[in-house]
């Protein structure tokens, strides 16, 4: 999962995926090339990555497939209002453990949070604060 992390990023050659990883594990660990080349070879035979003429890896959109229905989208920011209603319900639940687990973190961003529930509120169609459904 590592080396598809990284190949999601850019495309990277061997060297960058073993530089990639050991700065993911924070230098501990740096796989070698025994075992990251026989990785990408195998990824290759099976379709999932592709070798381009600059000798990197990328990923190839049958591997882009298989992520998304395994793990989820990729994307890194929504793309439709579905997708961003979507982070926004992930948003608000991070910062409902975060006043759990940290009470007091969020006093500082009380009145942001409220101008953000506020705007929230018009765009569903709700003018103003105390208004129901």
């Amino acid at each position: 999962m590592m080396v598809v992390s990284l190949l999601s990023a850019s495309p990277k050659n061997g060297a960058e995926i073993m530089d990639g990883i050991e700065a993911i594990t924070r230098g501990w660990w740096r796989p070698s090339p025994g075992s990251v080349y026989p990785l990408l070879e195998r990824m290759e035979a099976e379709g999932t990555v592709r070798k381009r003429g600059d000798g990197r890896y990328e990923l190839t959109p049958k591997a882009n497939a298989e992520i998304e229905a395994s793990f989820g989208s990729i994307r890194r920011s929504p793309r439709t209002g579905d997708d961003a209603v979507s982070e926004i319900e992930n948003m608000v639940s991070f910062m409902e453990d975060l006043a759990r687990a940290k009470p007091g973190e969020l006093g500082p961003q009380a009145g942001a949070l409220k101008d953000l529930a506020k705007r929230i509120s018009e765009l569903a169609g709700h003018e103003g604060e105390g208004q129901n459904g």
